[in-house]
């Protein structure tokens, strides 16, 4: 079980690296004219590979014991339904008028921040049965997983969660 346990966290943390924004490119983006097809390069199906990748990612690197397993669905379903808002959001985004002034541009960060906040307040509901069963060595791995990066010159901010990177794609 270790041996797979340990191919699944290698596997995963591959597919972390090749994943937009992992790295730069040397190469300029393909640039779609109005003639061509628009051609994308990190599809629907792609998103849904990598979110899988990383929930098994994440359940390799908690180590999970049997009687922790059962509180893994709700955190799983969480982390499912943030990233389908995720990708609407972004989708809706793309799709909308540009803004008339700096005071759309301000509401609009406004509406998305809010259901970011709403969405990460259903996370930390739905995680809490789970953390509150880890070891402390299994909490120490969490934040690190999740993007969060301690930044003592400010406050954290949803921007480095990767449960939110779909919007900015």
């Amino acid at each position: 079980m270790k041996h797979v346990s340990l191919f699944v966290t290698v596997a995963s943390a591959c597919l972390l690296l090749i994943s937009p924004g992992a790295h730069a490119s040397d190469s300029p983006a393909p640039v779609a004219t109005e003639a061509a097809d628009v051609i994308e390069v990190y599809t629907d199906g792609d998103a849904r590979a990598v979110l899988n990748a990383r929930l098994v990612a994440l359940a390799a690197v908690l180590e999970l014991s049997p009687e922790q397993e059962k509180f893994w669905p709700p955190v799983e379903n969480s982390i499912r339904k943030i990233a389908a808002q995720s990708i609407a959001r972004g989708k809706q985004r793309a799709n909308a008028a540009p803004p008339a002034d700096v005071l759309d541009v301000l509401e609009r960060v406004s509406d998305a921040e809010l259901m970011r906040s709403q969405d990460l307040t259903g996370f930390v509901a739905a995680a809490r049965p789970l953390a509150a069963s880890l070891t402390e060595q299994q909490r120490n791995r969490l934040p690190a997983f999740l993007g969060i990066v301690s930044n003592p010159e400010g406050p954290l901010s949803t921007h480095s969660l990767w449960l939110f990177e779909e919007e900015e794609r």
